[in-house]
């Protein structure tokens, strides 16, 4: 495994200090249970995940972060609010890039509130304090790239398309590739599933009721899953597929409007107002998050992040999918867009499905220190 350099002392303190301040330190068990991460993350983190399994024991994983243990950690202490600092490795492999550091050291902040409380104020604090903490390294080629899960799903909305069309492309935010697919059957017709008798016999059902038929389709077949998925997961995904297939699609004007939106990547007050020149652009949620983004820019610019520094790019996503707000990432023009110097967002509907609270709010960064350093190349 590919270990990073370390960061001198002072560097790392440097980048520390912003994140720490007012923080509970805490740490997370390096082991994590892989079925858990690969369900709230998505199934394409599989290929980075360092896999550990005792013989006939539960499979874990080495942790590819901190996000997911800090939220358990914070549900299992039962205090509806929290600011959590964090400093360790994290692990994930690289098999396309040899240079790549596959162990590396991760420092971050999460913050949980109760519901009702801002959500702006709160995301232009976490981003600010990442970009304090990433500029402490002393590199002078950094930005700050904004986008944003929620603003997607606001406009979206405003399309007019059909539920289950609106669905599939909203749980497809972060992901390119699939938004492309679906700009790519523009015009076509449903179809159904191929080799999906199974999908199609759960969808419609219950998750409760898919999971209990797919565990007896198992027994009768003598079948013993492997990997860490539940059936429960495994008979959501099979019903994705199906409704997937069935799914209207775009027609040529919704497809190009989604295009013209995705397509939009610049300084954040034009990127806005890009928006709202789109053709089909409409909506009260989607009003409603552009006014949210001009009052979250001032907030920014307010807590220290230079608005000179600033770039809005509505394809922004992160590896993991349980972002549903607020995405962002320090990067460094030396290093790269594949190698963010920090990232972070809003993700208020984890803690909910590690069995939290409904309405709880949630938003956190992360910070690489060695791409932080000045020196630092990883």
């Amino acid at each position: 495994m590919r270990a990073e350099p370390r960061v001198p002392a002072d560097v790392l303190a440097n980048l520390r200090a912003p994140l720490s301040e007012g923080a509970a330190i805490v740490d997370a068990p390096i082991l994590q249970p892989l079925g858990l991460l690969l369900e709230l993350a998505g199934e394409a983190m599989r290929a980075r995940l360092f896999v550990v399994q005792a013989e006939g024991g539960q499979e874990t994983c080495l942790r590819p972060d901190f996000t997911v243990p800090v939220t358990r950690m914070h549900l299992e202490s039962g205090a509806t609010s929290g600011r959590y600092y964090y400093e360790g490795k994290a692990f994930r492999a690289s098999p396309e890039h040899a240079d790549r550091a596959e162990e590396f050291v991760q420092i971050g902040l999460e913050r949980f509130d109760a519901n009702g409380a801002p959500i702006l104020e709160a995301d232009a604090e976490i981003a600010a304090l990442a970009w304090k903490s990433a500029v402490a390294g002393g590199r002078d080629d950094l930005l700050l790239w904004l986008g944003d899960i929620g603003l997607f799903a606001a406009f979206v909305d405003g399309l007019d398309l059909a539920p289950s069309l609106a669905a599939r492309l909203k749980r497809a935010a972060s992901r390119p590739r699939l938004l492309q697919a679906e700009l790519s059957r523009v015009g076509g017709d449903a179809k159904p599933v191929e080799g999906g008798a199974l999908a199609d016999l759960l969808a419609g059902r219950s998750p409760d009721e898919a999971a209990v038929l797919l565990e007896e389709v198992w027994a009768l077949a003598g079948i013993e899953p492997v990997g860490g998925r539940g059936p429960a997961e495994i008979a959501q995904r099979l019903i994705r597929r199906a409704e997937a297939a069935r799914a209207p699609a775009l027609s040529v004007d919704q497809a190009q409007s989604l295009a013209r939106f995705l397509s939009i990547s610049d300084t954040p007050a034009k990127a806005l107002s890009a928006i709202r020149a789109i053709p089909g652009a409409k909506g009260e949620a989607l009003s409603v998050a552009l006014a949210q983004w001009e009052q979250r820019l001032a907030l920014l610019t307010k807590a220290g992040a230079p608005e000179s520094a600033m770039l809005m790019a509505t394809t922004l996503g992160h590896a993991f999918e349980y972002y549903d707000g607020l995405t962002f990432e320090v990067r460094s023009t030396a290093l790269g867009a594949d190698r963010p110097v920090a990232v972070g967002g809003r993700y208020d509907g984890l803690p909910a499905r590690l069995d939290g609270p409904a309405n709880g709010r949630a938003v956190g960064c992360m910070v690489r220190p060695w791409r932080a350093f000045v020196g630092g190349e990883a």
